[in-house]
């Protein structure tokens, strides 16, 4: 079957951090570009990161530039998302996404999403 499980959510405070595991199962992750979008409540989901199957590169929104890296450890078919100086903005549920290029339009498969809260 083919899934992806997005891992590390939780409540945190201002300045924290979270890593966030997409583990993908059934599929080889190394194939595809790996996402990871957010949707904020009340608000439309954005694109976060993503990081390239072919060469890893990655591309963050500017909102999360410096303090968010996105990795991926193919032997465990798993991509990361290491967020650092958390703000009261970054909650949201995250949700990790496969495509066949990180400017590719359409998503192949979607996590189920794991929700973030950065909270005094």
């Amino acid at each position: 079957q083919v899934q992806l499980v997005e891992v590390g959510g939780g409540l945190v405070q201002p300045d924290g951090s979270l890593r966030l595991a997409c583990v993908a199962s059934g599929f080889t992750l190394d194939d595809y570009a790996v996402g990871w979008f957010r949707q904020a409540p009340g608000k439309e989901r954005e694109g976060v990161s993503c990081i390239s199957s072919s060469d890893g590169s990655t591309f963050y929104v500017d909102s999360t530039k410096g303090r968010f890296t996105v990795s991926r450890d193919n032997a465990k078919n798993t991509v990361y998302l290491q967020m650092n100086s958390l703000k009261l903005e970054d909650t949201a549920v995250y949700y990790c996404a496969v495509k066949r290029g990180c400017r590719a339009p359409k998503v192949e498969v979607w996590g189920q999403g794991t929700l973030v809260t950065v909270s005094l």
